[in-house]
């Protein structure tokens, strides 16, 4: 599917590697939705992208919010045939710790956003794909991208609840492409490494050096505009799907 002419509904879509995938996006002649808790962000980032962007603040585990900013989606642009699902967060703990054991309500919070959320957006949004007009000669009416992480793989010490939330999202990819097949709707996953997001941008060198170290090559932090290269190519791509792609140069995380 080319990107030209398509809507693309980013979840997280206010900074990061969701901002860097929605100016591709936009760079390639596609519309764009942004979805994102931080609304003066999301303005922020509509002001610097321009007419073919419009946005809406909401949490994405919430039914009724996402189900709101779809609305508006198809609203302001007709329909949606690209669904990226770049929103998440962190939140280290150890199992047990000195404290005691992690507290249950950390490790829901996680898994609700990264896992349930991505789910709900990806339910909804493929409820709309499959009314929309076969966009190629196979039929193809959506695309669906979710993103993991190498976590999802190689979680660390104190990753329990983010490494389960994103092997969930790994785990899910086949089922719901094949759920989803007869519909006309692709379904593929990213596991990035280390990319250089805002948050590691402000991370002192002890922190990045070690990264950059266990990479293999090239020795260097992703970079979010490669992030969006990849998605992109994934739209374009239409033999793609039921599969995770890592995206790490090679990186491989230790215990600690």
């Amino acid at each position: 599917m080319e990107l030209q002419g398509k809507t693309a509904f980013i979840t997280g879509g206010a900074s990061g590697l969701g901002l860097a995938t929605a100016k591709n996006f936009v760079k390639a002649g596609a519309r764009v939705f942004l979805y994102d808790l931080n609304a003066e962000a999301l303005k922020a980032a509509a002001g610097e992208l321009g007419e073919s962007v419009a946005w809406h603040a909401g949490d994405v585990a919430d039914e009724d919010a996402v189900k709101a900013a779809i609305a508006k989606a198809q609203q302001v642009f007709g329909t949606v045939h690209v669904n990226v699902n770049s929103a998440g967060i962190g939140g280290a703990a150890r199992t047990v710790g000195k404290d005691g054991a992690m507290p249950l309500a950390r490790f829901e919070h996680i898994v609700r956003v990264n896992l349930i959320g991505t789910f709900n957006v990806l339910r909804l949004c493929a409820e709309v794909m499959q009314l929309n007009e076969p966009q190629t000669e196979d039929n193809e009416r959506g695309v669906i991208i979710n993103v993991a992480s190498i976590a999802a793989f190689d979680g660390q010490t104190g990753q329990a609840g983010y490494a389960a939330s994103k092997g969930g999202i790994v785990a899910m990819t086949l089922p719901i492409a094949r759920d989803l097949a007869k519909r006309g709707v692709r379904v593929m996953t990213v596991a990035p490494g280390v990319f250089e997001t805002p948050l590691l941008a402000r991370a002192p060198e002890e922190v990045r050096e070690p990264l950059i170290a266990i990479t293999q090559f090239p020795k260097r932090l992703g970079n979010p505009d490669e992030f969006a290269a990849e998605v992109a190519h994934i739209v374009r791509c239409s033999y793609l799907n039921g599969e995770t792609i890592r995206l790490d140069a090679g990186i491989r995380m230790p215990a600690l």
